[in-house]
């Protein structure tokens, strides 16, 4: 065990995502049973960078862990990206005396703290904190259960006057270059069709299936936002094979990162949060710690900022139910 660690900075980056707030709960209760001081950088790196932390305490995180979003707040910082930027965060780190940092965000997070090793030694350990679920190293990243479970409710909702209408509804959800949102949330909501970004046919499937649509039942489209047509280029096509349906286009846009987290979001924020720390007093350091095949799992920041491609059993369900 690594007994040099006697405080602990964490910070959470990019796009805020449910579970977050579980895994500072996590990550502050082992370090205290542990003996090690916590401290939050608020607002990510750019709290690395002025300075801004609060220490933080398990007795006051323990009744956020359903919380959604980060109590730390987030942001995307352009002076990290510069070497001046990040040697001022070096000295933050100095001053207040932290001895390993947790980050929890995707993969320009980890970026980030492969860009920060190359001037400082201290150990660094990555959780996955994205919605997008696009990160290598592990089954799931922390609040796509969440997203997916409110993007199910909400379309749940929109076939209900889809139906009363006999419409044809396009509904966007996010995911950003990858396509997990939205084949998840497509089949589950037995949607008509499924546009994600990995796919090249089923756009193709698409038309041929809407070419002929006349009934009284909903046609429901699901399409991740990451998607080269996108659900504006998806309309007007449609109209052109099939101008007389009523279509309608909803985006359900950042309601989908908010909201109270899942369970499954929240044990796994109390699980990679555990494992982080557990991480850090096993002397390892620049690796994300995730879930693979529920079990836990350990990868170097360097394949971590791979992009995370949907899988095959996954792939072979979307052609299936696309035809």
């Amino acid at each position: 065990m690594d007994s040099t660690i006697k405080h602990i900075g964490v910070f959470t980056s990019g796009g805020d995502s449910p579970g977050m707030n579980a895994a500072l709960y996590a990550i502050t209760k082992t370090a205290e049973v542990n003996g090690i001081n916590v401290s939050g950088f608020r607002k990510g790196y750019e709290g690395l960078i002025d300075g801004d932390l609060v220490q933080l305490k398990s007795h006051e995180l323990q009744k956020l862990t359903q919380k959604g979003g980060t109590i730390l707040k987030t942001a995307r910082s352009k002076r990290f990206l510069e070497l001046e930027g990040r040697k001022k965060a070096l000295q933050t780190l100095n001053v207040n005396k932290i001895d390993a940092l947790i980050a929890i965000g995707g993969d320009g997070t980890f970026k980030g703290l492969l860009a920060f090793s190359e001037i400082c030694d201290i150990p660094f350990i990555g959780i996955p904190g994205t919605i997008d679920n696009d990160i290598s190293g592990t089954d799931y990243t922390l609040g796509f259960d969440s997203a997916v479970n409110t993007a199910i409710e909400n379309i749940d909702k929109i076939r209900d006057t889809a139906e009363s209408h006999n419409r044809v509804f396009i509904v966007e959800v996010m995911g950003r270059d990858s396509g997990y949102i939205g084949i998840h949330s497509g089949l589950m909501v037995g949607a008509d069709a499924i546009l994600i970004p990995e796919s090249g046919t089923d756009f193709i499937n698409l038309l041929g299936k809407v070419k002929n649509y006349d009934s009284e039942d909903a046609f429901l489209i699901v399409v991740s936002e990451g998607d080269e047509i996108g659900a504006e280029l998806v309309s007007s096509k449609i109209k052109e094979v099939n101008p007389n349906v009523d279509l309608r286009i909803t985006k359900l846009g950042h309601v989908q990162r908010g909201g109270n987290s899942s369970a499954l979001d929240r044990m796994l924020g109390i699980r990679l949060g555990v494992a982080a720390v557990k991480t850090l007093l096993q002397g390892k350091k620049n690796v994300m710690v995730g879930v693979l095949n529920n079990q836990l799992h350990l990868t170097p920041f360097e394949v971590v900022v791979k992009q995370h491609q949907v899988d095959n059993e996954l792939y072979e369900l979307l052609e299936l139910f696309g035809k």
